[in-house]
């Protein structure tokens, strides 16, 4: 499903723990990591498609999570020429994403990479909200950065006791 500037809706899953470390699958068979990340499909909302990729690719439910806050807009990126199918080449320009941050509320060992037969991660880890983009395919950069920049407003960092509830909570800056 394309929109009509040649853009297919997506969304993208930015999820952290209680540390506000944010969680990076690795492709299968691949060295890029990246974001869980999946298509709208037809008659599905923007949330509801996040749950279902969340469930696909990591293996947590709506239960395991607390939303956080999301884009206000469409993100879009470009996908470079040879990535594109070959039927898709000529209509298709890439992505439009509504980008959700979420908590995990779960334990780590609640996520399962192995959730379905086609796994898109082989490996995950926890990393700094704001790790080095250079293991995320170029092309997808700048989308995240955006994405990152706009939801950080939602997370609180620690205080130095450790109180994550205190007034004295700051916003993370980049």
């Amino acid at each position: 499903m394309l929109d009509r500037d040649g853009y297919r809706p997506n969304v993208g899953i930015i999820l952290c723990n209680l540390k506000n470390e944010v969680f990076w699958g690795k492709r299968v068979r691949e060295h890029s990591w990246q974001f869980p990340q999946g298509g709208i499909k037809s008659g599905e909302t923007p949330e509801l498609a996040m749950f279902r990729e969340l469930q696909e690719e990591v293996g947590l439910g709506a239960h395991h999570v607390k939303i956080l806050g999301r884009t206000r807009d469409w993100l879009r990126y470009e996908v470079p020429e040879k990535w594109v199918r070959r039927e898709w080449r000529g209509n298709y320009r890439g992505q439009k994403q509504i980008w959700f941050l979420l908590r995990l509320t779960g334990r780590d060992c609640d996520v399962c990479l192995r959730a379905t037969e086609k796994p898109e991660f082989d490996a995950w880890r926890w990393n700094e909200y704001w790790v080095p983009m250079d293991t995320v395919i170029e092309f997808k950069r700048e989308v995240y950065h955006r994405a990152l920049s706009e939801l950080a407003r939602y997370l609180r960092r620690r205080t130095p006791r450790g109180d994550e509830h205190s007034n004295q909570a700051s916003i993370i800056e980049r």
